[in-house]
C-alpha cells in the first residue's frame, strides 16, 4: 500500500493505525514510519476544514475495545480551542466513536470525553472503518459514518457468535467490499459521503 500511495497526487496523505498495526508492538514499528515516532493523532486545516486523527487502537489487545486516554482528550481539547463553532470538523479514528456493539469491542470506552468536546460545532462528521460494514448515526450535529473493508466482509452486529471474516460465495464478495468518498461542498452542512462496492 506504502508503494501505491507515493503515485497519489494529493495535499496530504493521513495514516492512522488500526488493531492489526499495533497487535504485536505497541504500534512502534508503524509510528515510527508514519508518525515519524510522535503518539500518531494529529490535525491539521484544508481550505476552511479541520482535519483530526484519533488514534484509538493502542489498548486493543488487552481489553478488545478503543480508547483514546487522557493524555489524546487533552490533545484534543487544546487542538480545537481556537477554532469557530462554525469551521466544519472531519474526525478520523478506526475504532468507531460510538457504540456500534460493546461486546465485540466496536466501541471507544472514552469517545463521550472527546464527543462532549465536539458538540459546539455545527458540523462534524466522524469517519472510522474496523466493522468493515456501512453503518451511519446523527447525534446533533454529529454524522458518524463506517465505511466497507476493501479487504474482507464482517457480520452485522450480533449476526453471528463473535466477529471475524465472513464466508461469501465468490460471486458475491465485490459486492460486500467497497471504497468511501467524501466530499466537501461550502455552504452546506453535512459532508457528501459516498460508498461504492468493488463490484
Amino acid at each position: 500500500m506504502a508503494e501505491l500511495l507515493k503515485g497519489v497526487k494529493a495535499e496530504k496523505i493521513l495514516y492512522i493505525p488500526g488493531e492489526h498495526d499495533v497487535f504485536l508492538d505497541g504500534g512502534k514499528e508503524f509510528l515510527g514510519r508514519y508518525a515519524n515516532g510522535g503518539p500518531g493523532w494529529q490535525s491539521f486545516d484544508y481550505k476552511g476544514v479541520h482535519f483530526v486523527a484519533l488514534v484509538n487502537v493502542l489498548k486493543y489487545k488487552g481489553e478488545h475495545l478503543g480508547a483514546l486516554g487522557s493524555e489524546q482528550i487533552a490533545w484534543l481539547q487544546k487542538d480545537l480551542n481556537g477554532l469557530s463553532t462554525s469551521t466544519p470538523v472531519v474526525v478520523f479514528a478506526h475504532v468507531p466513536l460510538w457504540a456500534v456493539y460493546p461486546a465485540w469491542g466496536w466501541v471507544t470506552e472514552d469517545s463521550q470525553q472527546a464527543m462532549a468536546l465536539l458538540t459546539r460545532f455545527g458540523s462534524v462528521t466522524v469517519l472510522n472503518g474496523h466493522i468493515h460494514q456501512v453503518l451511519q448515526k446523527v447525534e446533533g450535529n454529529i454524522t458518524f459514518h463506517t465505511a466497507m473493508s476493501t479487504a474482507f466482509p464482517q457480520p452485522q452486529p450480533g449476526a453471528a457468535p463473535k466477529p471475524g471474516p465472513m464466508k461469501v460465495p465468490a460471486e458475491q464478495l465485490r459486492s460486500i467490499l467497497g471504497i468511501t468518498d467524501v466530499n466537501y461542498v461550502r455552504g452546506q452542512h453535512a459532508l457528501a459521503v459516498v460508498d461504492s462496492s468493488l463490484a
